[in-house]
């Protein structure tokens, strides 16, 4: 089973057009998964249907129960967060500015404090065009998704195994935080998709530098290369000094931007394009390279 994912060091740099590209244009059976928990898109390309629904439930929050609350305050004199305020002489917690540190339950003399779960998003097994698909979805403000990416990573391989399917395809978080690391982890190979900007080049060096630490080839995609050529240059310098091989520059292309209003990936919109045919050859370079 071979597992390759496709990152950024930024946002907004082109990779979910790439890696829904090519898991449209892989025709062996595969599992996709978007990792990109804190802003999922993928399945806008791919309209998956569901088949199984789960909640997500990761750390805790205080909840206050009104009717044991004896209004001392302790609760909003320690809560270093301001999560606890005062209200009609009785405690009330913001959801959104707990941490979860359980100060609080632990100094309540009442014991009026519960301290649940945090129900924190949901997460998806469906069907897609492009074949079975893994995703989530954090409720907004939401964190914990280096947890989440971690387990949408092992249903993805535990599903390839009953399926007898020995690739998987990840659309990872951008960055180099929690949420790569996970995505990266056990990854036989990463896509790297970089634009030829100053903070697109800082961040690509970071990332690559986050694959060399964890033993994960690199190859890099330098999207609309034709928008800062000489910036276009340095990204693949860069790309050389860490080990990493540029496998595609990729111009600007409004067939890309046409494609995502249809609803539908660059390849299955604009096979013959530029960018698709750039797309797949990089994609065979990746393949190739794996075996």
């Amino acid at each position: 089973m071979k597992e390759v994912v496709v990152i950024s060091g930024k946002g907004g740099t082109g990779k979910t057009s790439i890696t829904a590209a090519i898991v449209t244009l892989e025709a062996a059976p595969k599992v996709v998964v978007d990792l990109d928990v804190d802003a999922p898109d993928l399945h806008l390309v791919l309209c998956p249907q569901q088949r199984e629904r789960h909640e997500f439930f990761s750390g805790h929050i205080a909840v206050v129960r009104k009717e044991d609350c004896t209004g001392c305050g302790i609760c909003a004199e320690v809560c270093a967060f301001s999560a606890v305020s005062m209200q009609d002489a009785v405690a009330v917690v913001d959801p959104a500015e707990c941490e979860g540190c359980k100060l609080c339950v632990e100094l309540c003399e009442a014991g009026a404090i519960d301290f649940p779960e945090r129900h924190c998003g949901q997460w998806f097994v469906s069907s897609s065009r492009a074949g079975t698909m893994v995703h989530a979805r954090l409720f907004p403000g939401e964190e914990n998704s280096g947890r989440l990416v971690s387990l949408l990573k092992t249903k993805a391989r535990e599903l390839a195994q009953a399926e007898g399917v020995e690739l998987i395809i990840c659309d990872g978080a951008p960055g180099i935080a929690c949420p790569v690391i996970s995505s990266l982890s056990g990854a036989d190979a990463a896509l790297i998709v970089a634009e030829p900007t100053p903070s697109g080049l800082h961040d690509m060096s970071r990332v690559l530098e986050l694959c060399g630490h964890f033993g994960v080839k690199g190859f890099v995609v330098v999207n609309k290369s034709d928008l800062n050529p000489e910036v276009s240059a340095q990204l693949k310098e860069a790309a050389g000094r860490a080990g990493a091989e540029v496998v595609a520059e990729v111009g600007f292309d409004m067939a890309v931007v046409e494609a995502a209003i249809a609803g539908k990936s660059v390849w299955e919109f604009a096979p013959d394009s530029p960018t698709s045919r750039a797309i797949a050859r990089a994609w065979r370079e990746v393949k190739a390279a794996l075996d």
